[in-house]
């Protein structure tokens, strides 16, 4: 069989050929060959491509070599001669052409960073994090923990002792800390995979692998949010009503709804229906993306009334003059003024839970549903359809008469 055919000048006469036809009524693409299995590929428009045509057991294949002029001719016949020998050496082509890109992914990606392809790996997840905030998290754990041990490494050169370095001096002491970051570490490890620019298994995946590395957490090391005693919080309260502000009925409503901060501070007043007694906060603000009714008590009605010509427009716990939610630390600060440094804004839904388990008979499932938990039996969850708003109506008055008790 014949073989080098083609010149560049036939090439590009070729090439013009097909341009002049793209005009007729019948324009065509064109395929010349060069001999061996290699041709050219012209599209109707002019644009042209290197092709390597074989047979395999009956079957057709084609690979690809590259773009013409960017890939010369010379270059072209030397691609399809590793195609050959690749042939001749028993491997498909194709599978030969998928391991040279591979190979060569990975040689750029020693060019990357871990720092890089995480900042990259932000990026490209912040669209799907509801809270604009969590890009900023990932960032401070990443620069605090991880880039001074891996930042700078390649991010196919990251071994599984560096995780253990990383994650070693905190494991213990600040749990919750150390299970997101290296949650993130994984998910940046993964994303760069995907991307070709890492080979093998994860080495900061915990299943079968850092759970044998890391040692185990002891018993009781996980913290929660503190919070009040129950039995304090109706004296709680009377003080808090002595405050004054914006601030001071934010906090006594989060307290009498038993939601979460960010509920409260960015609550809108298109989300209340106070003829029917009723906050219905949207599964765009819910932590687990699912809508969230919430029955109101007179206290809580009545702190809407007393604040809405003080309010905005939208925020019903408006920041300052302006229309904006609260800040994320107002109620955390109102708290310290008041002298309440070992408790958390966020420790008062554990106060209510303490008390809902200790001092009533309501369901697990009801007093869950109350904080908008989902339920730790996923089976059970999907069974469960009912948000059991008739008996938290009840709960709820219950509740606030023994928050307002004093």
């Amino acid at each position: 069989m014949a073989i080098h055919k083609l010149t560049d000048l036939k090439i590009k006469a070729k090439i013009r050929e097909v341009q002049d036809l793209s005009f007729s009524p019948k324009p065509k693409n064109a395929l010349v060959g060069d001999g061996q299995g290699l041709y050219l590929g012209i599209s109707k428009g002019g644009t042209a491509s290197w092709l390597f045509r074989y047979m395999d057991h009956g079957k057709a294949k084609t690979v690809g070599l590259g773009g013409y002029p960017a890939t010369s001719l010379q270059k072209a016949r030397g691609k399809a001669q590793n195609m050959r020998d690749a042939r001749s050496g028993g491997v498909d082509p194709i599978l030969a052409k998928k391991e040279e890109v591979r190979e060569q992914r990975l040689q750029l990606a020693k060019a990357k960073t871990f720092a890089t392809c995480a900042k990259e790996f932000i990026e490209f997840s912040r669209p799907s994090w509801k809270n604009p905030k969590h890009g900023q998290q990932w960032l401070n754990t990443f620069t605090q923990y991880a880039f001074p041990v891996i930042g700078q490494n390649s991010i196919s050169d990251i071994h599984s002792d560096e995780i253990v370095r990383i994650l070693s001096p905190i494991w213990q002491t600040k749990t919750p800390t150390a299970t997101r970051l290296r949650g993130r570490i994984e998910s940046v490890l993964d994303w760069a995979t995907v991307h070709g620019w890492r080979k093998g298994a994860n080495p900061a995946r915990f299943k079968g692998h850092m759970e044998y590395l890391l040692p185990k957490v002891r018993i009781g090391n996980s913290t929660h949010h503190p919070s009040l005693p129950y039995e304090q919080l109706p004296v709680f309260m009377k003080n808090l009503g002595k405050q004054s502000g914006m601030v001071p009925y934010a906090l006594e409503f989060l307290i009498l709804c038993a939601s979460r901060t960010s509920e409260v501070r960015s609550a809108q007043w298109n989300e209340f229906d106070s003829m029917k007694s009723l906050w219905t906060i949207p599964a765009t603000r819910m932590k687990a993306g699912v809508e969230h009714r919430v029955p109101l008590g007179k206290r809580a009605l009545e702190i809407l009334t007393i604040i809405r010509p003080f309010s905005g427009i939208n925020f019903v716990f408006r920041s300052g003059k302006k229309d904006k939610a609260l800040s994320t630390g107002a109620m955390t600060t109102r708290l310290r003024r008041m002298g309440m440094t070992d408790v958390t804004v966020h420790g008062m839904r554990s106060t209510f839970r303490n008390w809902a388990g200790e001092r009533t008979d309501y369901s697990f499932e009801v007093c869950e549903q109350a904080l908008a938990h989902r339920l730790p039996d996923a089976v059970a969850a999907a069974y469960l359809r009912s948000d059991f708003f008739e008996k938290r109506v009840n709960l709820m008055a219950d509740w606030e008469k023994f928050c307002l008790s004093k």
